[in-house]
């Protein structure tokens, strides 16, 4: 009976080594790094080391902050909300038959004040409220090869529901650029008329790497109070800026984007009066619009954050370094 045990365990034996040998065969290959195992530094976190520290950073930061405040401060803003006000009285009640009513008239005229000198370049943004243009339906709705190749023109893959006009396709297509913003401003000081800049206002990597040259608007949309901006046919995609700023989708519901320059300096308590075409469509979804001027300063436009935020660190520190007791 012993060759019989012999042979039933043979079978066994072989199995168990087969399955060592898979087991060792599946095991990862062994290294510090992906073991977690190599030498770390792991400090104490005392009070003793830990408010020093917290200390020095604070040294450091509270000018830096104070700076960007300051740098903020030197900032001279102006900001003028208009859907409503540019409303006549007797729609105020039914603004979205106002804004597509063609029949009336949508020029706004409005005197504004200058509060402090504003030095040259004067920046003019419109600013929109609860427009969702990180909306992944809307920001899908483009397409970069037709923008930029003319071998494109008639690929309005992605595009829809703005691809085609009447079996043609639309160039640019998309619901990014059907929707481009048609609101427009003309400014003057006195008799004097205050030209607006708007060469340069894109970045050139976008007017040579993004919009061709060679790529001109066709079946595109002309310019109905119910949608939005015109495009000239006679100009390629690379020149028309106000497509490129407005294509640039913002990361957020209420943004800014440029709209030109002024480039002649503006004084305190001079006044402006501004000529607004009321036409973009913010009423359907309940939004806002507002124009802006603005200087620059070394960190920008306006913006209180940053400078803020740091003494607010700072500020929160101490309490947060102090030992439980």
């Amino acid at each position: 009976m012993a060759p019989a045990k012999s042979d039933a365990a043979g079978p066994s034996s072989s199995q168990d080594g087969s399955a060592a040998t898979m087991k060792k065969r599946n095991r990862p290959q062994y290294h510090p790094f992906t073991q977690q195992q190599l030498p770390a530094c792991k400090p104490i976190l005392a009070p003793q080391t830990v408010i020093p520290v917290l200390l020095f950073v604070g040294i450091i930061f509270v000018p830096i902050g104070l700076g960007c405040i300051a740098a903020s401060n030197r900032v001279v803003e102006v900001v003028y909300q208009y859907e409503t006000s540019c409303v006549p009285a007797y729609m105020l009640d039914n603004k979205v038959a106002y804004i597509q009513n063609p029949s009336i008239d949508k020029t706004c005229t409005r005197i504004l004040k200058v509060p402090k000198d504003m030095k040259q370049p004067i920046y003019i943004y419109y600013q929109l409220d609860k427009f969702y243009q990180n909306h992944r339906r809307y920001v899908k709705s483009r397409n970069d090869k037709q923008l930029r190749s003319p071998e494109e023109v008639n690929n309005t893959q992605y595009c829809k529901p703005e691809a085609t006009h009447h079996g043609n396709p639309v160039v640019p297509c998309g619901l990014v650029a059907w929707s481009l913003f048609n609101d427009t401003y003309s400014f003057a000081r006195g008799n004097e008329v205050l030209m607006v800049h708007k060469r340069g206002i894109s970045w050139r990597s976008e007017r040579e790497d993004i919009f061709g040259n060679r790529v001109f608007p066709r079946n595109f949309q002309n310019g109905a109070l119910v949608g939005g901006g015109m495009l000239d046919p006679r100009i390629p995609l690379s020149r028309q800026e106000d497509l490129i700023v407005w294509m640039r989708t913002a990361a957020l519901p209420t943004f800014r984007k440029l709209y030109g320059r002024i480039e002649v300096d503006l004084h305190a308590d001079e006044l402006i009066t501004v000529t607004l075409q009321n036409n973009y469509n913010t009423y359907s979804f309940g939004g806002k619009k507002a124009l802006v001027l603005s200087t620059a300063g070394v960190l920008g436009g306006k913006n209180g954050f940053l400078g803020r935020g740091k003494e607010e660190h700072i500020a929160l520190q101490y309490p947060l370094s102090r030992p439980a007791r």
